[in-house]
């Protein structure tokens, strides 16, 4: 029976990698995939995952009310799939971690979702809240604070480097916006 995998970490520690490194294994052998990844982020283009590494892909972009499901068995009906891989799966809505469910219980596909848990104020993103609820199988992906601890936090940053604690959930940034931290710090940089 196929799985449904939830892959989680800060901002920094891979995830994108990761997730193109899984698809690349499975083309490799000759399997097909099916990617997502949010269009809400399109730093490096509409419908595109990109590492920090340097790896990318095009994907086929998600928004709040795209029925994953029903695009996966279109694609399905055209070419067998292996294997479903989602990034930014935080801005997953719960409807869709349900419609991703289905794709490995109804469909035996199994699917691997790769994105943050939390937020710049430690709030669970919903995408990430039903994950954490029905995923077969979680997996922390380690990032590294700059005291050496391991980091699970993300912090704002403004443009000066201080913590920003207010604002909307979703600001879509990298390493000019976010920091990787630990909680230490990340408590340390919100008390300020």
């Amino acid at each position: 029976m196929a799985k449904l995998y939830f892959y989680y970490a800060s901002m920094n520690a891979g995830k994108s990698t990761l997730l193109l490194q899984a698809d690349f294994n499975y083309r490799e052998r000759g399997m097909r995939t099916m990617l997502f990844t949010a269009a809400v982020d399109n730093r490096y283009g509409h419908g595109r995952i990109a590492s920090r590494v340097g790896l990318q892909t095009s994907a086929f972009p998600f928004v709040p009310d795209t029925d994953l499901r029903a695009e996966v068995e279109k694609q399905h009906g055209r070419h067998t799939l292996s294997c479903v891989l989602v990034d930014e799966a935080q801005f997953l809505s719960k409807e869709q971690v349900f419609q991703l469910a289905r794709v490995c219980d109804q469909m035996n596909i199994p699917v691997l979702a790769y994105g943050l848990r939390t937020d710049f104020r430690a709030n669970l993103f919903p995408g990430s809240m039903w994950l954490l609820a029905l995923a077969d199988t979680l997996s922390e992906i380690k990032a590294i604070c700059a005291c050496g601890r391991k980091a699970t936090m993300n912090l704002r940053v403004d443009s000066s480097g201080r913590a920003v604690t207010a604002g909307e959930q979703t600001e879509i940034g990298g390493n000019e916006r976010y920091v990787a931290v630990c909680r230490q710090h990340f408590m340390q940089g919100v008390l300020q």
